[in-house]
């Protein structure tokens, strides 16, 4: 299966069993903007809980915070999103298509990497086992050649991003001789600037005054509740503030489903630390996240930090971890040393001081603070990217039997177990329901009774349940069921009382922190 045909699938298995909707679908729907059904909730709420419990529980130096959506239209002007918060927009005149140039450009150098790629993997099925990969990097001249295009485009791509040099980003797109991914029309406009955020109005009044902005991200609550944590909590530096919620982006191209959407939630933390202490902070917290991802199970070869060419304007260092989807490479989560450009313009703006009083060191300072920003949609994308599966299974009669699982981590599933009776009669569905009722205090349990119990196992991979247990007449007589386990079909023959500690032992998120937590 090619990888377009797989991310096909990952967005058509999303509607169809219940994960994520387009918004609005009824009136043909509404761009770049995605509900969460009935599992996708779940796995949201859990993936959630995940980061939630491994960021603020397992660090007893950070805390939670829930700040508003709506804030001081001066918050924006101070952290430089007012003036600042743009992407480079260009428009083919031919197609009347809209594309951020700098994705443009981006593209490109993927596309020359990629033929990078290509000609070492020709020369390894080649050269087999003697394949030097290094040696033919440094020896091959197509491949030294591409690469001295890479880092001359990428470089000038900097520079020019780093200058803030409009025309200098157009220049490049011609030279590279980019044309449009949809009319391969090369017909383009000048590049000019595009700022991300939505504003709206605050009160009856539509004055100036009460212009106001929906947040494009949630770290700045953060940052205007850092003395309020601190006071109230009586935090001592190093400490973090965890926050989970809603930001929005007039995204100029918003694609690949929930990739890149213009309303999404984002896992955000702000560690505050002391001048001077930040690398060694920025190297924990970035060691620190890639463990939490790797502790999902997935390949080590599907993530990799990716060092930022063109740092932020608040940012000293930043790197991005990175997953493989069908797509390829690209961010989930963020590191960023942010040094004390938040609070010291914060400070500047509202004119109160905003330091901590260091008891160590007998002196007040701006902290410094070391951010990790996770988006909780590319997240959820992730696993299901990961986890979807299709297999071809033969029978005992030597029938081919296919089906389509999702093999979530056991801890994030949706539904943790299914409680199906194999008949509606002979007393099996009240059985069912009472074993699913005593369970439902501790898992989310699924019950059902409606079609085959061949079907209803399919249903139950489709949507990621990692167990199933069959109540059968044998089960009336010995008070024993049947439990299926999802990744490898095996099933056996339990008692009734043991499904919970079986269940908890397979499913419990707590052996996953633990692990973290060593």
């Amino acid at each position: 299966m090619s990888q377009n045909d797989l991310f096909k699938k990952v967005i058509a298995h999303s509607k169809e069993y219940g994960f994520i909707f387009q918004s609005s679908e009824i009136y043909d729907g509404l761009s770049a903007v995605y509900d969460y059904g009935q599992f996708g909730v779940e796995l949201k709420k859990n993936l959630i809980k995940y980061w939630w419990d491994a960021v603020v529980y397992l660090n007893e130096n950070v805390v939670g915070l829930d700040s508003a959506i709506f804030m001081h239209p001066k918050v924006w002007e101070a952290s430089g999103h007012v003036s600042a918060f743009n992407d480079p927009l260009i428009d083919n005149k031919d197609s009347q298509k809209r594309y951020r140039a700098d994705v443009l450009i981006e593209e490109y150098i993927e596309k020359q990497e990629a033929k990078i790629n290509k000609e070492i993997e020709k020369a390894s099925k080649k050269f087999g086992d003697s394949f030097d990969e290094e040696k033919f990097r440094t020896t091959n001249q197509r491949v030294i050649n591409t690469q001295e295009k890479i880092e001359n485009i990428r470089q000038r791509y900097v520079d020019a991003l780093n200058r803030d040099d409009l025309a200098e980003i157009k220049k490049i797109i011609i030279d590279c001789d980019i044309s449009d991914p949809v009319s391969g029309s090369k017909n383009w406009t000048d590049v000019r600037k595009f700022n991300l955020m939505f504003d709206t109005r605050l009160g009856s009044l539509s004055e100036e005054a009460n212009k106001i902005y929906l947040r494009p991200e949630t770290a700045q609550g953060i940052f205007l509740n850092f003395l309020n944590v601190q006071k109230s909590g009586r935090m001592k530096i190093p400490f973090g503030i965890a926050q989970t919620g809603k930001a929005f982006r007039n995204e100029i191209v918003a694609r690949q489903f929930i990739f890149r959407m213009r309303e999404f939630e984002q896992l955000e933390m702000e560690f505050f630390i002391r001048p001077g202490e930040e690398k060694e902070w920025f190297e924990h917290w970035k060691n620190s996240r890639m463990d939490w991802f790797k502790a999902l199970g997935l390949e080590d070869s599907k993530l990799r930090f990716h060092d930022h060419d063109k740092l932020a304007h608040y940012a000293e260092a930043a790197t991005d971890i990175e997953f493989e989807f069908p797509f390829g490479f690209k961010e989930v989560e963020g590191i960023h040393s942010r040094t004390d450009f938040d609070l010291g313009q914060h400070q500047k703006f509202c004119g109160k001081k905003l330091q901590y009083f260091d008891p160590d060191l007998n002196k007040s300072y701006v902290p410094y603070v070391i951010e990790t920003s996770l988006g909780l949609d590319r997240l959820f994308l992730m696993i299901l990217s990961a986890s979807y599966c299709e297999e071809k299974n033969e029978k005992e009669d030597g029938k081919i039997e296919e089906r389509v699982v999702l093999r979530i981590p056991d801890f994030l599933a949706p539904v943790k177990l299914a409680v199906l009776p194999l008949v509606k009669k002979d007393g099996l569905p009240d059985i069912a329901r009472k074993i699913r009722d005593e369970l439902k205090f501790t898992f989310n349990c699924h019950y059902e009774e409606k079609d085959s119990i061949g079907r209803r196992y399919r249903r139950q991979d489709a949507i990621g349940t990692p167990f199933c247990i069959t109540v059968d007449h044998q089960t009336s007589q010995d008070e024993t069921v049947t439990i299926r386990y999802r990744d490898n079909m095996v099933q056996e023959r339990v008692p009734v009382n043991k499904l919970r500690e079986i269940a908890e032992e397979k499913v419990s998120m707590k052996k996953i922190l633990e692990k973290l937590n060593k």
